[in-house]
């Protein structure tokens, strides 16, 4: 009986799971046997697929409980201790029913009487061993242990519980591990097919660019696949999908309990039955076109290397040395990778058969054909301050999917950099950066300042001047090599307007990417101006006539307005010659209730006599005179009251009643 179905077909995926087919041979109702690891038992139960593809069935597929060994073990009916196996498994099983054989006599059956230790004489000596008795027909008949060649089992019971617990014996060499058995049903040999997802390693992938003057950049990738299971991949089917399908892990493994409620009977006589509560628990296919993809060629321009690599000429010889390398790299990894589009995903299937062992990875090459791209530079300010960053601008013209992953670039015979490579559907186009260029240097100056005011209105007492401010940032470039380079420059993107600049060469979600020609030891002047809308915002009870004259001359309010407004200004300094007035007097008011208070004090402090009656009348007719004018202090204060409050409410009215809107300029 095969312990289990060979492993034909691998497919790794980018999101953590694999999918694994086995195909074997089964003859008459043999049970199959697979081994899994105990976290992996949900996503096989979820996702297992048996067929007998030779016209039998598969009855069942049974796998281990989840109970812990030691209580397997505890409700096993048999126990066979560590050493005395055999005669411990016999005292265990009286009465069951066994074939003996001794030698090469005729087989014997009978029934296990017990098993016991009798003294047999060896020589000189006196040994005590074992002997099994058994009811053969009417008769007891004892048999040496030691003697007896075959042993047996003619219960059925007997035997499965045997078998159950070495079974569960042998499963706990493997402590992580779970056996499914398969049980099928049928005639002849057949054909069995078992397919599941488990969890696996991520698949990665890597690339190496090379480069080469007047040559197409060259694309070599590389996947890397680890095995990290317990058995080993032997000319096995390989597959290897980019893209994110939905997957997710469900308990199926372990058993779910429904919680029943507890009914009591009750005593009381004559009661009536009683009812337990119900329980409740919540519980097209795409045609694939598959396509062998051939080497093809794809137009390029010539590219160089980084500004930190010395170049100059080419020999003759380093040029024949040079395409000596290109046509080994070519000639040595021979990639027929067969690849198709599998709804949003995308397949690279190895057309031969791969090995990998147990613990084990490898590399497989999946990809090398030629693609357009150009060396170009790209500054960024937040990336490096100084300097740009030498670039690859690469166009997926290979016709597959790229895979995100490092990426090696080598120029002619020499290792100029590393990058990484964002997942590329075909015609996607990316800069891919491998070095510092440090033959071109870049320093940036900002300034901000304010701009025209285009739109005024006045509303509800408030004026709105909404005008623009200007940030520039300039941008000086110095190509100190020896050949003409293409810079894009990338400047930060906001909700600002362009204003006088170019339009960029292209729009990221976070940058305006801008490009610049360079020739050969140039410097040259680039100039970002952003345009941001802002708004001043002004009381009219708090603007000046200056300020309205100017308003008038800038052309930000009309003359109807200006006029409205100069009114207003009148009204309000005739207010503030009141509220003037009104404080004159109030203070006035009080220096007399001051000089009152003095007054009074004097006279209660003056004594009986001719010159004291003098001053005290002087005294009285002074305060005669402050009350009279106290009287008419408050006379004034009350009118000028109400004059403040007409005024006020005055004001108050044609402001509110004040609106203009216009666009300055219109």
């Amino acid at each position: 009986m095969p312990a289990a179905l060979p492993i034909r077909r691998v497919v790794l995926y980018k999101h953590g799971v694999g999918y694994f087919e086995r195909k074997g041979k089964v003859s008459g109702s043999e049970a199959l046997h697979l081994d899994f690891k105990a976290r992996d038992m949900n996503d096989v139960l979820k996702s297992m697929t048996v067929l007998d593809l030779s016209g039998g069935s598969v009855s069942a597929v049974s796998y281990d409980s989840t109970k812990p060994l030691e209580q397997l073990l505890q409700e096993a009916t048999i126990r066979i201790p560590e050493s005395g196996s055999l005669t411990a498994l016999l005292g265990q099983i009286k009465g069951a029913r066994v074939r003996v054989r001794v030698g090469g006599k005729e087989p014997v059956e009978g029934i296990i009487v017990g098993l016991e230790s009798l003294p047999v004489v060896e020589g000189k000596a006196s040994v005590v061993r074992p002997f099994l008795s058994l009811l053969v027909g009417g008769s007891l008949r004892t048999f040496d242990v030691l003697e007896i060649t075959e042993l047996e089992f003619l219960d059925d019971a007997v035997r499965k519980d045997l078998e159950f617990y070495l079974a569960t014996v042998l499963s706990s060499y493997k402590k992580d591990s779970k056996r499914m058995s398969i049980l099928t049903a049928g005639e002849g040999e057949r054909e069995l097919f078992v397919a599941y997802v488990v969890e696996a390693p991520v698949w990665k992938t890597s690339y190496r660019i090379l480069l080469e003057e007047g040559e197409k950049p060259l694309l070599q990738g590389w996947a890397l696949v680890d095995n990290t299971g317990d058995e080993d991949w032997v000319d096995v089917d390989l597959a290897l999908i980019a893209g994110l399908p939905v997957s997710f892990v469900h308990d199926l493994y372990n058993p779910r309990y429904m919680k029943r409620p507890v009914v009591e009977v009750k005593t009381e006589a004559a009661a009536a039955p009683v009812i337990p509560e119900e329980g409740y628990e919540g519980g097209e296919s795409r045609k694939e076109e598959e396509s062998e993809e051939e080497g093809a060629s794809y137009g390029a321009v010539a590219l160089g290397g980084p500004g930190g690599v010395a170049r100059g000429g080419v020999a003759a010889a380093g040029k024949i040395q040079v395409r000596r390398i290109r046509a080994a790299a070519q000639r040595s990894v021979e990639v027929k990778t067969l690849t198709k589009e599998v709804g949003d995903l995308f397949e690279y299937r190895v057309d031969h058969p791969v090995s990998v062992h147990r613990n084990q990875s490898a590399l497989v090459p999946i990809l090398q054909r030629p693609f357009e791209g150009r060396r170009v530079l790209l500054y960024n300010q937040a990336t490096r301050e100084k300097n740009p960053m030498a670039c690859i601008e690469l166009t997926n013209t290979t016709g597959l999917t790229l895979e995100g992953g490092p990426v090696t670039v080598m120029e002619a015979d020499t290792y100029v950099g590393e990058a990484m490579l964002d997942t590329m559907k075909p015609e996607d186009r990316r800069f891919v950066p491998y070095a510092v260029e440090l033959s071109c240097t870049v320093s940036v100056e900002k300034g901000m300042e304010d701009g025209p005011v285009f739109r005024v209105t006045v509303s509800h007492g408030i004026l709105a001047m909404d005008q623009y401010y200007l940030q520039r940032r300039k941008y000086l470039v110095r190509n100190k090599g020896k050949r003409p380079a293409t810079l894009f420059l990338e400047h930060p993107r906001t909700d600002s307007e362009l204003q006088g600049t170019p339009a960029p060469a292209e729009t990221t979600d976070g940058f305006w990417r801008f490009k610049l020609e360079l020739a050969a030891g140039e410097s040259q002047e680039f100039t970002v101006t952003e345009r941001t809308r802002g708004a001043h915002r002004r009381a009219l009870s708090t603007v000046t006539s200056e300020e309205i004259s100017f308003y008038l001359s800038s052309r930000y309010i009309d003359q109807r307005l200006a006029d409205a407004m100069r009114q207003i200004t009148i009204l309000k300094q005739r207010l503030v010659v009141v509220v003037n007035e009104e404080k004159q007097l109030t203070d006035e008011r009080e220096r007399l209730f001051k000089d009152q208070e003095r007054i009074r004090s004097n006279i209660e402090s003056l004594k009986s006599g001719a010159a004291q009656r003098e001053l005290a009348e002087r005294f009285v007719t002074k305060l005669s005179e402050q009350e009279n004018r106290l009287d008419a202090i408050g006379v004034e204060l009350e009118k000028l009251a109400k004059e403040r409050k007409a005024a006020t409410d005055e004001v108050a009215r044609r402001i509110e009643e004040l609106s203009y809107a216009a666009d300055v300029g219109s």
